[in-house]
């Protein structure tokens, strides 16, 4: 058979990049990581590090590392100390080789670039660190590796920087903590947690084989450039880096196992932690205070502290040094006495007297008004079309995240205030017309009648309390996305904050499999929308498909233009 030719105007690397086998590629990866996950299950640590080494060794891990990277990273195009700010597809697989582990021995890491980036709704910045393209890839290399180890001893209730979990599962683990009986709760924060890690008990504690504790070493001690000055690193580990998260979750393991062996009248102390952010309950003050003696001595065993400003004790139904419930998470958890017709009821049925409320805590509504008042200032007389096509993702992804709590009210209060936003730029750029002139040139009733800011067409801009308010579905326990139950992640995927409105019933739609590969998405992907005509003003539904990104570039070069599905 003859060879097909690639065709014109493309190049020969770059087409077989994108010609590899990526679906084998993945289940091979996937079957040799579920091994690792039984093996650390069963603590079969011989098991465990033999299977890393031999999953890193494989050309399948190499390559999707450097694609993970250089393809589906949003950051991709950051550049390093390097300068490098994208890989093309001629180069990546010369990348992969290089990334093998029989080569770090070799090469010294390179030092990380400091930028600083602001705190949201805070006049203080955060230290980010970004390493080189090579460093993250061999990086994601080491995850693929050391997360099923780590997920499979990882406790129920740490849900930050994890695989298959988020901030809702976190909220709705705290409401099931509290729901039927009112609780003191210690609110805490370590200081500076990326910052300050005790490198060394680190490193102890993952007890992994010489090779990758000699990487992981490696990047800890890199160092950090901001312009022309270097400062060491003899503590922490840098935020921005691949696999940072995952060690700064493994630094924090045990402090659920610690909490619960304090317990009083069979009452355990219960903790929630979202990365370094967690709270403790108990319905008694002492044995909450004993138990906050014991997290600090175990942070103090890693070179971390509390917070001395940020860490406070309350309670969740009556005053407690001024203050009742508490913020967690941009939520506000608290609970009110309530009547018999309100109140809440335990196990047996009985009436409890209050009621467990969580809702947007003030300070997250203040930022998000804040942020939609500084976008509408920031387009100044820019066409209606534009002010619509920045706000709307802002306001999607806010009640998209906000959908699972008691929110109606202040959507419908969101609403009202950015109406107002809205009128005070149309006046601005009409002044002397007045707002019933405004009203008539921006504002479009609606099929129930009311005013919506749109244009002559179709753009029109999204309405808060348009967004369902529905109950969120924990996690189950100790569930992991390497335990090979692929439906069930790929389910709950479909329900995520994320993907809101038509991704979401796309996955429902596709069995949360994507179009062109045929592989189950997962948390970590990023997913996006291809339209079947390839014309993106059809937003029909029937028009629209699910896929990954590294799938929808594949779609888009051009041997894919003319396919339809591609199950490679």
């Amino acid at each position: 058979m003859a060879e097909r030719k690639a065709p014109r105007g493309t190049n020969p690397a770059s087409e077989a990049w994108r010609t590899l086998p990526w679906k084998k590629f993945q289940q091979h990866v996937y079957r040799i990581q579920k091994r690792i996950y039984r093996a650390s299950q069963r603590g079969n640590t011989r098991a465990v590090h033999k299977l890393q080494k031999l999953l890193m060794k494989s050309e399948a891990a190499r390559l999707l590392a450097v694609r993970r990277v250089t393809q589906d990273n949003r950051g991709k195009k950051t550049a390093g100390v390097d300068g490098v700010k994208s890989v093309a597809p001629a180069q990546r697989v010369p990348l992969a080789t290089s990334i093998h582990p029989r080569r770090w021995k070799r090469k010294r890491a390179k030092p990380v670039r400091r930028v600083w980036i602001p705190k949201p709704g805070k006049a203080e910045r955060r230290p980010l660190g970004i390493p080189t393209m090579e460093e993250r890839a061999r990086q994601a290399l080491a995850k693929m590796g050391l997360e099923p180890e780590w997920e499979a001893r990882f406790e129920p209730n740490s849900y930050g920087f994890r695989p298959g979990r988020s901030c809702q599962d976190a909220i709705e683990a705290i409401f099931l903590a509290v729901k039927h009986k009112s609780k003191f709760v210690l609110d805490a924060d370590i200081q500076g947690c990326f910052d300050h890690i005790n490198q060394e008990a680190l490193l102890n504690k993952l007890h992994t084989y010489p090779a990758m504790r000699h990487a992981i070493k490696d990047w800890l001690t890199a160092g950090v450039l901001e312009g022309q000055e270097f400062t060491a690193t003899t503590s922490g580990t840098p935020q921005g880096g691949v696999i940072s998260p995952l060690l700064a979750n493994i630094a924090l393991h045990g402090l659920e196992v610690l909490v619960n062996q304090v317990e009083h009248r069979w009452e355990k102390v219960l903790i929630v932690r979202y990365a370094d952010d967690f709270v403790l309950f108990h319905s008694d003050r002492t044995v909450l205070e004993e138990a906050t003696r014991e997290v600090e001595r175990f942070l103090e065993g890693m070179g971390l502290s509390l917070s001395a400003k940020k860490t406070s004790i309350t309670h969740t139904l009556a005053p407690y040094q001024g203050h009742v419930g508490f913020d967690f998470l941009g939520c506000t958890i608290r609970q009110y006495r309530v009547g018999k017709t309100h109140s809440g009821k335990n196990t047996k049925g009985q009436l409890l007297g209050f009621k467990t409320i969580i809702q947007p805590s003030k300070t997250a509504i203040r930022r998000h008004v804040r942020a939609t008042k500084q976008r509408i200032k920031e387009l100044g007389a820019h066409p209606q079309a534009d002010v619509i096509k920045v706000l709307n993702p802002i306001i999607r992804g806010w009640a998209a995240y906000y959908r699972t709590v008691i929110a109606s009210r202040v959507f419908t209060r969101c609403d009202e205030v950015l109406f107002e936003q809205l009128m005070r730029w149309t006046i601005r750029r009409h002044p002397g017309k007045g707002r019933d002139y405004a009203i008539r040139k921006y504002w479009r009733s609606d099929e129930s009648r009311k005013l919506v800011f749109k244009t002559p067409g179709t753009a029109e801009i999204g309405r808060h309390s348009r967004t369902k308010i529905e109950r969120h579905v924990k996690v189950k326990g100790n569930a992991s996305p390497y335990d090979g139950n692929l439906r069930y992640w790929s389910q709950r995927l479909a329900k995520h904050s994320t993907y809101l409105g038509k991704v979401g019933a796309l996955l429902h739609r596709q069995e949360g499999q994507c179009y062109w590969c045929g592989l189950h998405f997962s948390s970590e992907d990023v997913i996006e929308i291809d339209h079947i005509d390839r014309n993106r003003a059809n937003n029909e539904f029937d028009n629209l498909r699910a896929l990954h990104r590294h799938c929808h570039d594949e779609r888009h070069a051009p041997q894919g233009r003319a396919a339809g599905v591609n199950h490679n």
